[in-house]
């Protein structure tokens, strides 16, 4: 438990506040080095921070588990490893590259879904999900506010 405490306060320190303060500082200095620095180690730590939320919950029994996630944070961030810039342009850069179309056209209809489920939500009313919701097509409704068509509120 103590270790888990410990964990958290280095990581939230160590990887989220100094980190945000120097993003700041160099976005105000206008320095593109610093810049994109702080842009890849964001990167990293969003990708990080995703994988966390994961081997948190299957590899906590695992010995230093805390211990290890505070050493890599301390790596990704060492002006001598440059561990967050290292990660980014040996794996995701050319990851992120090569499947760019990809992420775009899902990001493009995933966008399209949600807005088109937010809208039915609001013209629908507190009826909506009595057994007739529709899955996501993972695209905008053909039907519907978002076609042109006027929706009406059920009696």
């Amino acid at each position: 438990m103590m270790s888990w405490i410990i964990s958290r306060l280095v990581v939230l320190i160590f990887g989220t506040l100094y980190p945000a303060y120097y993003s700041y500082k160099a976005v105000k200095s206008k320095d593109i080095k610093e810049y994109v620095k702080w842009m890849m180690y964001w990167i990293i730590f969003a990708l990080f921070t995703t994988a966390e939320t994961f081997t948190d919950i299957f590899l906590c029994w695992f010995p230093f588990y805390y211990e290890l996630k505070i050493a890599f944070v301390a790596w990704l961030l060492s002006p001598y490893t440059k561990g967050s810039s290292l990660l980014y342009r040996k794996f995701v850069h050319p990851t992120l590259s090569s499947k760019e179309k990809e992420i775009d056209d899902c990001l493009v209809q995933g966008t399209g879904c949600l807005i088109g489920e937010t809208a039915e939500l609001q013209h629908a009313g507190p009826h909506h999900h009595q057994g007739r919701r529709r899955p996501c097509s993972l695209g905008p409704p053909t039907t519907g506010v978002w076609a042109g068509q006027r929706q009406t509120r059920p009696a």
